[in-house]
Parts: C-alpha cells; sequence; structure tokens
C-alpha cells in the first residue's frame, strides 16, 4: 500500500471525470453508486405546471375513473382543440378568443 497522499494505488483508484459524470466508481468488480437523485424524475419539458379551478362534479367524475385521470382529462381537454393548427398558431388564438362557456344565456323578456 502507497502512504503517498494523493497518489492512486491498488486500495485507492484513481477517480476519472467519466465516473464522477455517471455517479458510479467500480472498485475490484464492486460497483459503487453516488448519491441519488432525489425528488420527481424531469419531465419531457412539454407540460407546464398551472393553478385551475374545475366544478367538483367534473374532478369527482375524473377520479373515480382511477390512476392516470389527469391524463386523460388532458386527453379530453386536447380532443376539444381545433384540427391541424399549430402549437404556436394556437396559442395566439387560445389568448385572444374569450373562455368557452357552458351554455349561451338568452335574456328572456
Amino acid at each position: 500500500m502507497d502512504a503517498t497522499s494523493g497518489v492512486p494505488d491498488e486500495e485507492s483508484p484513481e477517480v476519472t471525470q467519466e465516473m464522477m459524470d455517471r455517479g458510479t466508481v467500480t472498485f475490484r468488480g464492486i460497483v459503487i453508486r453516488g448519491p441519488r437523485k432525489t425528488g420527481r424524475p424531469l419531465g419531457s419539458g412539454k407540460k407546464e405546471s398551472i393553478h385551475v379551478m374545475f366544478d367538483k362534479d367534473i374532478v369527482a367524475y375524473y377520479r373515480a375513473s382511477g390512476p392516470g385521470w389527469q391524463t386523460r382529462m388532458n386527453a379530453a381537454l386536447r380532443a376539444s382543440m381545433p384540427k391541424r393548427i399549430g402549437s404556436a398558431k394556437r396559442l395566439a388564438v387560445a389568448r385572444t378568443k374569450r373562455p368557452l362557456t357552458a351554455g349561451k344565456r338568452t335574456a328572456s323578456r
């Protein structure tokens, strides 16, 4: 065993930049992993987290359908969008139009 400080030997192999990038070190055939990253995994970058209020019965309906209810709700919203509109144009249209309503109210006089 070499007692010289900072010099790799059989007991303490040199740690390379590649090992640091991977977060693993192999020593005598044993893989030693670095600390695990905590938290949720990174998403695809195609979704945005927002705060939205829905009617209780709508949320109850989707939640009752089981795991994946938010994905199904997203699919239903996507299905209601106009077809064949590019994403940039779709965003521009969404910003200029008034929100959709459940139905038209007519004045009865």
